[in-house]
């Protein structure tokens, strides 16, 4: 069973701060947005997490392995070196989608991302280590068939990058909608899921959905560990696998398939 602990990172009162005193140049912005995931992916990736930037102004780390100490310094150094500051919430669940939901309401119940006096609030309770396994987090890695020959040396990049949107945009709706899992894209042709425990026939299903219906082949390599780094580095080694076997789904180490459930 997996034990995932999400963290919702959202920067405070964002959208006001943008226009005031008045609208600020847009590449300031992306470049202060670029720096602070930036940052936000030094800070959670030394200690064994993932983060992914989604919206920019809110943006989802899996931090199985940090505690509540961790998250406040976080937020000290972010507020020591930027003009805005962060607001963090924590959930777990075996389910990943229903963790950053845990996550999500703890920040809704405090105030508005809009709210202009509400600053660096951290919720919710990390996983302690007397309920941590080696199993609590399971990585997808999903990768596209030959993504350089279909895409990149056939097509300009920005039709290129519609293709691969197009995968990824039905990946992560099927994901969700059908496991609670959370795909995110991870640049290049490459897209990383955080999922309970699934069955290589399930992930079969995935690939063969998304093929039939944007027609982007897809391969993936799953792996599982007590932290994101040691799920998703497992993940990336069965992938590998898939590459060099031709094959489409391949589980790492510590990466039991679940049982296909039975109809």
């Amino acid at each position: 069973m997996t034990n995932t602990q999400l963290t919702l990172v959202q920067i405070d009162n964002y959208g006001p701060w943008t226009v005031t005193p008045e609208p600020r140049r847009e590449m300031d912005l992306q470049t202060m947005q670029s720096r602070l995931f930036a940052d936000l992916a030094n800070f959670i990736g030394a200690r064994d997490g993932y983060v992914f930037f989604t919206r920019f102004d809110n943006m989802v780390a899996v931090t199985n392995g940090l505690d509540g100490e961790d998250h406040a310094l976080l937020q000290e150094s972010i507020g020591n070196r930027y003009p805005v500051t962060v607001s963090l919430g924590i959930g777990v669940d075996e389910r990943p989608a229903v963790a950053l939901e845990h996550a999500t309401e703890r920040l809704q119940q405090v105030g508005s991302a809009q709210d202009s006096t509400r600053r660096q609030v951290l919720r919710g309770t990390p996983l302690s280590d007397e309920h941590r396994t080696e199993t609590d987090v399971h990585i997808a890695h999903f990768d596209v068939n030959d993504a350089t020959g279909k895409y990149t040396d056939q097509l300009n990049e920005f039709d290129s990058f519609i293709q691969i949107e197009q995968g990824y945009a039905a990946v992560m709706r099927y994901m969700r909608e059908e496991h609670d899992a959370l795909s995110f894209f991870v640049g290049g042709d490459n897209i990383i899921a955080v999922c309970p425990a699934l069955s290589a026939t399930q992930y079969h299903d995935a690939i063969a959905h998304v093929e039939e219906s944007v027609g982007v082949e897809l391969k993936v390599g799953v792996g599982a560990g007590t932290n994101a780094h040691d799920a998703g580095f497992a993940a990336k080694h069965a992938l590998e696998v898939c590459r060099h076997d031709g094959t489409t789904v391949e589980f790492g180490s510590g990466a039991e398939p679940a049982e296909a459930e039975s109809d």
